[in-house]
């Protein structure tokens, strides 16, 4: 899947043990600054609460592609074959080998297996629901998704029959970086082979189409797929007309945003950010950093800046006529007092007035 490659580049796969014994698999084209994305906490998913990571194997290949095949096939491996994989005993892989692997589905298109725990048991389902996008038609629209859900720390696209094919050069200008998102994005020839894996599915519409099942907010919907087991899928229909009743049908329960009703239209990559963001608020996501906000000045130094202002204002013949000066001044006074300014807001005005004293002398 090569989005902006002007030249033959290497690509890698690779394969990271996480502070809690976990491995992680993954592919890239530059592995030295995928590394050191996943070390700085830069990437949402798996490895950011896992930290500190070590890179522990990885391999090279000419194509895009083949590191990317190699990645869903290593990360179907038991933890045993992994470590024999780290070791380089190519005997006890092959013997591994022979043995049934636990799998999510056909190996067309089938969810990506998760990374064994340290305690070697059964591999940990994704919290994070899949967003599939149904025949989306424009390559942008797929990057813009895929923008979305790595602002709010998802990880998992699926595309049902991309009406432009995939990948879709338009689609990696548009992601602004969510490269990750894009690298990592499953096609599959129909809704119920999307949906395999998930018991939860929800279907995003407007409309009810006809059929009838429970109708959520994006809040409620976000609170089942927390508080539900089972891996969760949402539907994303496309652009010009959303999903068709057989997509909705598919589905256990609608998603509908309350919208203005005279004016209803939400393009995809809005869709998809209202939902990953409601489902993001219980997440632990970085947030910005809290400014300090200074207390207020000392009652002093206000009225030391009242007192400048009214003697720039008498100076001004501005109390006039002079029976509504004590009204003005009260006004006035209330005005400045009203903010809660802090001191440096007030050394601020103060200099204001003593810069236009100055001028008009």
């Amino acid at each position: 899947m090569a989005y902006r490659r002007t030249a033959k580049l290497d690509f890698y796969t690779y394969m990271l043990r996480c502070s809690d014994g976990s491995y992680y698999l993954g592919h890239t084209e530059d592995l030295d600054v995928r590394l050191a994305q996943h070390q700085a906490g830069e990437l949402p998913g798996y490895t950011m609460k896992r930290r500190p990571v070590t890179l522990v194997w990885s391999e090279r290949f000419a194509e895009r592609d083949e590191a990317f095949s190699a990645e869903r096939r290593i990360k179907n491996w038991s933890r045993a074959k992994k470590e024999a994989l780290i070791r380089g005993d190519g005997d006890t892989i092959r013997e591994l080998a022979k043995k049934p692997a636990l799998r999510y589905g056909s190996s067309t298109g089938s969810a990506p297996a998760q990374d064994e725990r340290s305690s070697g048991g059964l591999a940990e389902r994704p919290a994070q629901p899949a967003i599939i996008l149904v025949r989306p038609q424009l390559g942008e629209n797929i990057g813009k998704a895929a923008r979305a859900m790595l602002n709010f720390g998802l990880t998992e696209m699926r595309l049902v029959s991309p009406r432009d094919g995939w990948p879709n050069p338009g689609a990696a200008p548009a992601a602004s970086g969510a490269d990750l998102v894009l690298d990592r994005a499953t096609v599959y020839p129909s809704v119920a082979e999307a949906v395999a894996d998930c018991p939860n599915v929800y279907a995003t519409t407007v409309r009810k189409r006809g059929v009838t099942k429970p109708v959520l907010t994006p809040v409620q919907a976000a609170q089942a797929i927390h508080a539900g087991p089972g891996r969760s899928a949402i539907l994303f229909g496309p652009e010009r007309s959303g999903l068709e009743t057989e997509d909705v049908n598919l589905a256990r329960s609608i998603i509908t945003v309350p919208i203005n009703p005279q004016f209803g239209s939400l393009n995809l990559a809005q869709a998809v950010i209202l939902v990953a963001y409601e489902w993001s608020k219980q997440v632990d996501l970085a947030m910005p950093p809290a400014t300090e906000i200074l207390p207020p000045a000392p009652q002093a130094e206000l009225e030391a800046m009242i007192a400048h202002l009214e003697a720039l204002l008498e100076a001004a013949d501005y109390y006039h006529p002079p029976n509504r000066a004590t009204v003005t001044r009260r006004t006035l006074r209330g005005v400045l007092t009203k903010p809660g300014w802090n001191s440096l807001e007030v050394r601020t005005l103060r200099g204001v007035l003593s810069a236009l004293e100055r001028k008009r002398r």
